[in-house]
């Protein structure tokens, strides 16, 4: 498929009138399209001090650092250096989980993939020493699993944070020097990072937050998260070092220069569907493979991932049929809804694809039983209570505990029916603060019938 001329004139135009409604600060906007790639920004990096972004400036990316560290694991997959379908416990004897029997047979194509049952929301500060991820990996084995391995897809940072301690182990290097000697340096990706201290090289954006419908302000820290957290959250990158990463996938793992970086098989792999996504809302996924989050829309696939970082946002698309790779990073503001106009008309345009509408009730709601759904929900760090008015309204208080509760005040909900299928029951919350105006909630219930709860594509069984 011929790739139409791109205007950068006028996407220019159209990123910054998007930009401005959306009240965000500053953006970035890399294109890759008839094997050439454009670099686009617009706004400030921080307001601050009015310091304007530029196509060189570079943002937290948050879990778009998960691609990244799943590209690493790969490599040596493919070099057969490791086993796809090994225990982790086997190249990890270190590892573990409160469950002997899930710590033996936990996978490495699990974690992957986020069918391991390990959470997300374990954030532990190891420190800023070569040893964080080891020491992590150490704490993380007294966390009890979300749900048991195998069961579901459940979106979980801690899986990756062992997978970076593996890269370390079988490459003698941290997560951080692996990166740069095996990805960055290899694909000349300049203005890609994963320690703050290396960002002040650089013309680097600072996160703002603040009431929808209103410019933000510059948050009052520039990155909240600890150095283990870098496997799954952080990686510091220009849109168009993003888009390089991503074109090197769509050439079979070769740099530009011919060089072999990932083997193909191994860069195939990752973009094989290993389990459905019953949340196809959250990160506009309908599965995941080996890193990657899969889209299929009416019949045109492509891969990707999304990233947060408190205050800070990434967005991929790569449509393969199409040679066209589209990196968003974004520094506050309503950030998804620049995303979801900027990409509707770019990938329609680029590469043929008409995406969803953003995810919300239908006009006139379906009725739905929300009686057998009525309980409480747990998983590591937050307990959800979903109950029901005498006038059969539904309502969901989302709770951070234990380690967790420090990070926000419970979240209060109310439930509008959306849908339900043979396989799940979904509901759309509103009034949650942070950015959209509906959030799904889809209820399923597990292989060994256990019934759960998927919030922001984080499993959570029904315990009362």
């Amino acid at each position: 498929m011929a790739s139409p001329h791109f205007d950068a004139d006028r996407w220019q135009s159209r990123l910054d009138e998007l930009r401005a409604a959306h009240h965000v600060p500053g953006a970035a906007l890399a294109v890759l399209t008839g094997g050439t790639i454009h670099e686009l920004a617009g706004g400030v990096l921080h307001r601050g001090t009015g310091v304007t972004a530029t196509t060189d400036s570079v943002f937290l990316a948050g879990s778009l650092a998960k691609a990244y560290t799943a590209t690493l694991v790969m490599q040596l997959v493919g070099s057969g250096e490791l086993d796809l379908d090994a225990p982790v416990v086997s190249v990890l004897p270190e590892f573990g989980t409160p469950d002997p029997e899930a710590t033996r047979t936990i996978t490495i194509r699990q974690l992957l993939s986020h069918t391991g049952g390990m959470t997300n929301d374990f954030t532990y500060d190891a420190g800023r020493g070569d040893d964080c991820l080891a020491a992590y990996v150490q704490a993380a084995r007294n966390v009890p699993l979300d749900c048991p391995p195998g069961m579901t897809l459940s979106y979980g940072s801690s899986g990756y944070v062992v997978l970076g301690r593996l890269v370390e182990v079988l490459t003698g290097q941290t997560w951080d020097q692996a990166l740069k000697d095996r990805l960055f340096g290899p694909l000349g990706l300049r203005h890609s990072m994963t320690l703050p201290e290396e960002a002040l090289r650089f013309r680097a954006a600072m996160g703002h937050l603040g009431e929808p419908g209103r410019d933000p302000e510059p948050a009052p820290v520039w990155d909240v998260m600890p150095r283990s957290a870098g496997p799954y959250g952080r990686v510091i990158v220009s849109a168009g070092d993003v888009v390089r990463f991503a074109r090197m996938h769509l050439d079979g793992g070769l740099a530009p220069d011919g060089t072999r970086v990932v083997p193909a098989d191994a860069v195939a792999a990752m973009q094989r569907r290993q389990v459905d996504s019953l949340d196809k809302w959250t990160f506009s996924a309908d599965g995941w493979g080996l890193g990657w989050t899969l889209h299929d829309w009416n019949g045109v696939l492509g891969f990707g991932h999304d990233g947060s970082a408190l205050s800070q946002h990434s967005y991929l698309r790569v449509i393969p049929h199409a040679g066209v790779a589209v990196a968003l990073l974004a520094n506050g503001g309503a950030v998804s809804h620049l995303y979801a106009d900027l990409f509707r008309e770019l990938l329609d345009e680029l590469a043929g694809v008409r995406m969803p509408p953003p995810f919300a009730p239908p006009a006139n709601p379906p009725e739905l039983d929300l009686a057998p759904l009525v309980g409480t929900y747990r998983r590591e760090g937050v307990v959800t209570t979903i109950s029901q008015d005498a006038d059969g309204a539904g309502h969901m208080r989302y709770e951070f505990v234990d380690g967790m509760k420090h990070f926000s005040p419970p979240l209060e909900a109310d439930l509008v029916p959306v849908s339900q299928s043979s396989t799940s029951t979904v509901f759309a919350a509103s009034g949650i603060p942070f950015g959209e105006e509906f959030w799904p909630v889809v209820f399923a219930t597990l292989p060994d019938g256990t019934p759960y709860m998927l919030f922001s594509m984080r499993a959570a069984p029904k315990i009362a």
